[in-house]
């Protein structure tokens, strides 16, 4: 999904209240993410949040924002994985105070999961959640937001995407939009010259 496409997809749920919604749970993402690498983004075995792991990591160099760039925790990570793409689930055991813990999931979340994420609320991180209505996935979250089924017309990964691009918004809306196609423009021209 492109910049356009967002763009369109917010005019469209502009009415719903999914917007605000969205943004009150980037707010608190953002706000809790206080280091580079403490955002921790973890699925289940059989959903892996890479995409929304790739648009946190977009968002957080576009707006600057180095406190948003996620560390992607994976159950069965190949040995030969790039480093970035290689942490595996021992990671939320060193969770603490200070650190976030996203979990991404539009199925039920499997025990062992759930056990490492009292865990990680145990040890201090914030714990976020986006799902499709896990009550005990919820109940241990500081902040959810849900995607339930009857959710039409946002789907579970529409929500993602909004999610991201909306962590990605500065609070001072003055420097926003412009800020973020100019850092853009920059990046993909390269430096003005001299």
């Amino acid at each position: 999904m492109d910049a356009e496409q967002v763009a369109a997809l917010r005019v469209l749920l502009e009415p719903t209240g999914w917007l605000e919604r969205a943004a009150v749970f980037a707010r608190v993402l953002r706000r809790s993410a206080r280091t580079p690498g403490g955002l921790l983004v973890v699925g289940t075995p059989g959903h892996e949040p890479w995409h929304l792991a790739a648009h946190l990591d977009e968002e957080s160099r576009f707006a600057g924002i180095p406190e948003l760039a996620p560390t992607l925790v994976r159950w069965s990570p190949p040995k030969d994985a790039p480093s970035h793409l290689s942490i595996g689930l021992q990671r939320l055991e060193q969770a603490k105070r200070g650190e976030s813990l996203l979990v991404v999931t539009p199925e039920t979340a499997p025990d062992p999961l759930l056990e490492r994420v009292h865990d990680a609320r145990r040890g201090g991180a914030t714990v976020l959640a986006l799902d499709r209505g896990d009550r005990q996935l919820e109940e241990m979250a500081h902040e959810a937001f849900v995607i339930g089924e009857a959710a039409a017309p946002l789907s579970f990964d529409a929500a993602q995407h909004l999610v991201s691009a909306a962590a990605g918004e500065r609070q001072d809306r003055q420097r926003g939009l412009r800020t973020r196609l100019a850092r853009l423009l920059d990046l993909v021209s390269g430096p003005a010259p001299s």
